[in-house]
């Protein structure tokens, strides 16, 4: 498979700020260019990897609101969510196909020279391959099961060894705080569920990965942490209503709301150093585990 490189996917932002340019928090300046589009010069830089409708663009949002230049990187950055966010947000929007060295090499590149050096980043990416959904172990495709694992546990070793590298070669701040990795995982990180080996196994492996870094890196100022979703994400559509695309409807909070996931990604990148967690198990009140 050839690798596909990083891309810059956004309009120049245009120089000076107009009247009734408002502040931010963090140095944040939200500004309309004369078209319509959102403007912003911040100074923390936020990544999110893998881009959708839902936890990929709460997270985006909040990062935004909260004062952070914000970087979203998928393989199809012309997904319309990801075109509203770089309007209404200025949330730049990169290609890069995460089970690739070489191009999410060429992301975290792309982003330092051009944003910053990231201090939060969130492997955002499910990873199953089409085929392979509720497969029986005697029925599943070898090479899908191996496609489900480079696109979840091998990407988010990858998108992880960068943060890292970038991280490292930085100062930590005055708290002692170099940066954040956050893991967005599955019940399946916990629970091998039946006709779901192919998962299981990507979904294991990517815990594994974020408790070896975090054992490893944050002695040394990292903040990893891994957030297993134990539940369907019913994100809001256009109507108002939430919804899963095979759990239906949300009704009395029964499914996650992607907008309070991304309130807990934002308090794990802000919590003080004295009280890391590194493991935060996220479900509706009333799922059954």
């Amino acid at each position: 498979m050839p690798t596909q490189t990083s891309k810059r996917w956004w309009r120049p932002q245009r120089s000076g700020a107009p009247d009734g340019a408002r502040a931010g928090a963090g140095g944040r300046v939200v500004t309309k260019s004369a078209d319509g589009d959102a403007e912003v010069n911040g100074t923390e830089v936020a990544l999110i990897v893998g881009g959708g409708p839902g936890v990929s663009a709460s997270c985006a949002r909040l990062f935004s609101q909260q004062g952070m230049r914000v970087a979203v990187a998928a393989r199809n950055p012309e997904k319309p969510v990801l075109k509203t966010l770089e309007k209404e947000y200025a949330v730049r929007r990169y290609a890069c196909d995460a089970r690739e060295p070489d191009s999410v090499a060429e992301l975290f590149r792309s982003i330092e020279a051009e944003l910053g050096c990231p201090r939060l980043v969130v492997h955002n990416i499910d990873g199953r391959a089409a085929g392979i959904f509720r497969k029986p172990i005697t029925e599943a495709d070898p090479e899908l099961a191996l496609d489900t694992i480079r696109n979840s546990a091998y990407s988010a070793f990858l998108v992880g060894q960068q943060a890292a590298i970038r991280m490292m070669a930085h100062e930590p701040g005055s708290d002692g705080h170099r940066g954040t990795i956050l893991f967005t995982n599955a019940s399946a990180a916990f629970k091998g569920y039946p006709q779901s080996g192919a998962f299981a196994i990507a979904s294991h492996g990517k815990a594994g990965l974020a408790q070896s870094m975090a054992r490893e890196l944050m002695p040394q100022g990292i903040h990893v942490a891994h957030v297993p979703i134990d539940g369907a994400i019913a994100w809001t559509r256009e109507d108002g209503s939430r919804e899963h695309w095979l759990a239906g409807q949300s009704k009395e909070d029964n499914m996650l709301d992607p907008e309070h996931i991304a309130e807990t990604y934002l308090h794990l990148h802000r919590q003080h150093r004295s009280t890391w967690a590194f493991e935060v198990v996220l479900r509706p009140w009333v799922e059954n585990w």
